[in-house]
């Protein structure tokens, strides 16, 4: 069945990871890619000193190429060997260096905040060490240490958050020791990016705001209307013809027709009494 084959790759995959992770602990060993293709299946092995995976004259290379083949029915392996770039932000290689402090005998809180300084330093947007086992006394209990931002749940932390797992054997038992590192380059499908606002918008803006229109200018007909109303107001009229002579009843607006009304009346009432 395709479960089964896929299954069965599996495990043949986390075999050889083992193998690898036990015979190039000294070399910093940082995990490995394997790839099939019709000439035979290439192996990648990352390492923090790849001097040391190869060996003197290919030596190492040839010994784990030849235990690849008989030990693990592989087609004609051959071994690649990769240096890692910035071994803070490999996790399997952050696990093992962790191990060796505490082997040591270094105290577990101290090596974790050294472990995670180094790790944010070389730019990591976050990260989470778990030591497990007997780290405080004759019970077995668990310290969890975190800085930064780093994904929990979900397809991101899948996806993005790189793991590393490393076990170390002490007097009071055994310690492992979980190492989770989300690195700088991940893209967070919630992170939002604030764009500044371009010159051109900010003066569009600015001038919606404000408003600003051009009116045409007065004739000089208007002007004399306005000046002959403003006149209007301020006098005092003795008689009815004089507001007539001074404003003409056409160029009257309509919102002042009734003021102009109120004044007339008031003049023809006064010259009666």
């Amino acid at each position: 069945m395709i479960e089964k084959d896929f299954v069965t790759k599996g495990l043949k995959r986390t075999k050889i990871d083992e193998y690898l992770e036990n015979r190039l602990e000294r070399a910093g060993y940082g995990g490995m890619n394997v790839q099939v293709n019709p000439l035979g299946t290439i192996i990648v092995v990352y390492a923090e000193r790849p001097g040391m995976v190869i060996g003197r004259g290919g030596k190492t290379v040839r010994s784990i190429t030849q235990t690849l083949k008989n030990n693990f029915n592989l087609d004609n392996p051959q071994v690649e060997v990769k240096e890692v770039d910035v071994p803070e932000l490999n996790p399997k290689i952050m696990a093992h260096k962790v191990a060796s402090m505490l082997q040591r005998g270094m105290h577990f809180r101290r090596v974790a905040y050294s472990t995670i300084r180094r790790i944010m330093g070389a730019g990591a947007q976050g990260v989470e060490i778990t030591i497990s086992g007997k780290i405080r006394g004759s019970r077995s209990a668990t310290a969890k240490f975190i800085d930064g931002y780093i994904k929990k749940c979900g397809e991101p932390s899948v996806r993005l958050v790189k793991e590393g797992f490393a076990t170390v054997q002490l007097k009071p038992g055994v310690l492992g020791i979980f190492v989770r590192i989300m690195s700088p380059d991940a893209d967070l499908p919630d992170k939002v990016d604030i764009l500044a606002p371009k010159v051109e918008d900010i003066q569009k803006e600015a001038e919606e705001d404000l408003d600003v229109s051009v009116d045409e200018p007065m004739e000089a007909e208007e002007i004399e209307n306005l000046e002959s109303l403003e006149d209007l107001d301020d006098a005092e009229f003795d008689d009815v013809e004089e507001i007539e002579e001074l404003v003409d009843v056409d160029d009257i607006d309509s919102d002042n027709v009734n003021e102009v009304s109120d004044d007339v009346e008031e003049v023809e009432n006064s010259n009666n009494d």
